[in-house]
């Protein structure tokens, strides 16, 4: 095997995952060049990666890149997505492929019908099951996440109270129904004893600022300062990080973070918790078990369609104190 390309188009911690692959196929195929298909706006998490020899990437569609691909003539295709557009590209290319069990069917039964038929595998050993044909193994080292140099966030340039030590809560999420309600964060930032870094989009800007503005003088907003790999170097200078299930919780893990992950209308069963083998003590996972509706959602909904959200009101803020420490 010579060539291989890897397909996985969106979205931030869905590519970080991916990364062992990477690395693991770069590492156990001698002298094999990589190459990685995604999406236009994904490429600076993925440009200073060592494993991957170039980069392709999409900004409308398809058919843009399938040229470009068409030349490379690739000895094999690891898909990582497993959707249409994936498949287009298989089949456009005509070169060997494999690709990993999505357990989509698995994971309607559980949201639908609460019946457990998930598999118990982390999503990154479930890639894994699409390198079985090229013998790939993983080394359980981990993710990967490479700075840019000029990306590089130090204690220094964060306000002075930050210089020593500090957490990160991240507040933002993609769907409402994985966050929770701003009250709720403003309580536990008012009770943790220590300085503490809010994360999050330009969209959490607003958000974050009623947060500090609300919690003390010890927290500090920095939702929308940074772009992705500033906010990863901050991710790296933390001593611990709380988060919601996002891209960021994944980027945390992949510098072996201690991290209090909070869940809500989603479940770490869906196999997209933080992952870090190599370090299988540092996650703390914080949820509301028991409840009868959840998860309500794979992905997640812009209100909660019960109306009381109790996946996220009813999250013991006790605990996640406990895990920051002192």
């Amino acid at each position: 095997m010579k060539k291989i390309l890897v397909i996985r188009f969106s979205s931030i911690g869905d590519i970080v995952l991916t990364t062992p692959v990477v690395r693991c196929l770069k590492n156990q195929l001698p002298g094999a060049e990589i190459h990685y298909l995604t999406k236009e706006q994904f490429v600076p998490i993925l440009k200073e990666n060592p494993f991957i020899d170039k980069l392709h990437f999409i900004r409308n569609g398809i058919s843009e890149v399938v040229p470009e691909l068409k030349q490379e003539h690739f000895d094999h295709i690891v898909d990582l997505h497993g959707n249409f557009r994936s498949v287009g590209v298989r089949m456009r290319l005509r070169r060997p492929a494999s690709t990993f069990p999505k357990v989509n069917f698995q994971k309607w039964l559980l949201v639908n019908l609460k019946i457990h038929r998930l598999p118990g595998k982390h999503v990154v050993d479930r890639y894994f099951e699409a390198t079985a044909k090229l013998n790939i193994k993983n080394d359980k080292q981990g993710l990967d996440y490479f700075i840019p140099e000029e990306d590089l966030v130090g204690r220094n340039e964060l306000p002075g109270e930050f210089h020593d030590s500090f957490v990160v809560f991240v507040i933002g999420g993609k769907h409402y129904t994985k966050c929770l309600p701003e009250d709720k964060i403003i309580s536990i930032c008012r009770k943790i004893p220590r300085p503490v870094v809010l994360m999050g989009g330009k969209e959490d800007a607003g958000r974050g600022e009623r947060i500090s503005d609300l919690s003390g003088e010890h927290v500090f907003n920095a939702c929308g300062l940074y772009n992705i790999n500033q906010s990863a170097a901050v991710l790296k200078i933390a001593d611990k990080v709380i988060t919601h299930d996002t891209g960021l919780m994944h980027i945390a893990a992949a510098f072996d973070k201690d991290i209090i992950s909070i869940w809500g209308n989603t479940v770490p069963d869906f196999g997209m918790y933080p992952y870090i083998p190599q370090h299988k003590g540092v996650v703390k996972i914080i949820q509301v078990e028991g409840l009868s509706c959840r998860p309500c959602s794979k992905i997640g909904f812009d209100k909660c369609p019960k109306k009381h959200f109790d996946c996220m009101n009813l999250i013991d803020e006790d605990q996640i104190i406990h895990a920051v420490g002192s």
